[in-house]
């Protein structure tokens, strides 16, 4: 009797063991953001934080900025290298405004000799110089790029840890075989120890490479000549307009279009394509609105807070 009952206690624990094992996975908790923060290099102090207030009137996406909205809305600080911190080299400034259609983003950037050659949209602009906006949706993110020439890279990445079954993403639209998505793990995923998986504590992203922001426009504008550097240029400028009713997957709870007092992050940055004695200065140098201390745009923990205002521009 005693031996049946030593057998039985085995058997319990072996299959309690295994499964153990078996659910292990399905237990691991996703770690808070507040978990996160001592995780990144970048602080709290060094998060920028803008309010963003309502246009005044309409504004047409021509890369001109010459509405009455974009004169009156703040103009962010100078930008800074994402990782040190200084003052980038040349000038790059932000402003934001919205109503009840669209986000409106409009960006002045200071460049002597405008240049930008590819045309095919997907094109990895970044390689040749571009601006950039990052939206982030909790657990998804959003990039947008554009170079001088408005050539459009966009991607849209949700965190692997919740993508799952039953889960808001788990649409044919997120469908990862048929949208032929891949796996990021950002910047550092091609990197010694963190190869393949990166280094945020949220792991891998699936990576959509053929979203596209329903209903986005933008245009930019060019003080110059582009490719041409006979003759220095004053710089370009961008303008974006991003419908409320395409973020549907980033607003997570939020209300679109927005109330008074919501917060977004939002990732202002701009590469730049240099070249010394002939030679690619390499890593091309990243100019952003809040530093992220290391060579990374991936890091939605790192993006500045949007407020979004009630008030119009202007208003005291």
């Amino acid at each position: 009797m005693l031996k049946k009952i030593l057998v039985g206690l085995v058997i319990g624990m072996l299959i309690a063991t295994l499964a153990a094992i078996r659910i292990a996975p399905m237990q691991a908790a996703v770690p808070e953001q507040k978990d996160f923060a001592s995780s990144f290099a970048c602080t709290e102090k060094g998060i920028e934080n803008y309010v963003a207030r309502r246009a005044a009137g309409p504004i047409k996406i021509d890369g001109l900025l010459d509405e009455v909205s974009w004169q009156k809305a703040e103009k962010s600080p100078r930008f800074v290298d994402m990782v040190s911190g200084d003052p980038g080299w040349y000038d790059t400034r932000v402003a934001v405004t919205w109503d009840d259609e669209n986000l409106y983003i409009g960006y002045w950037i200071e460049q002597p000799y405008v240049e930008a050659h590819l045309t095919k949209p997907g094109s990895l602009i970044w390689l040749e110089g571009d601006a950039e906006v990052f939206i982030d949706g909790g657990d998804t993110y959003y990039e947008f790029e554009t170079n001088a020439r408005g050539t459009l890279y966009q991607a849209f990445y949700i965190w692997r840890d919740a993508y799952k079954p039953g889960s808001p993403f788990d649409v044919p639209e997120f469908d990862v075989v048929k949208q032929q998505a891949l796996t990021f793990g950002g910047d550092y995923d091609r990197t010694g120890d963190t190869f393949w998986k990166g280094t945020h504590p949220r792991g891998l992203r699936w990576a959509f490479l053929k979203w596209s922001f329903p209903g986005l426009r933008h245009a930019v504008h060019v003080d110059g000549k582009i490719n041409d550097n006979a003759t220095p240029d004053k710089g370009w400028t961008v303008e974006i307009a991003f419908p409320w009713k395409g973020m549907k997957h980033l607003a997570a709870g939020r209300s679109l279009p927005p109330k008074d007092g919501d917060t977004w992050r939002i990732f202002f940055g701009r590469f730049e394509l240099f070249r010394r004695n002939g030679a690619e200065v390499d890593p091309h140098p990243a100019w952003v609105l809040s530093p992220h201390r290391v060579y990374d745009t991936h890091i939605p923990e790192c993006f500045p807070r949007v407020v979004m205002s009630s008030k119009p521009v202007g208003a005291p």
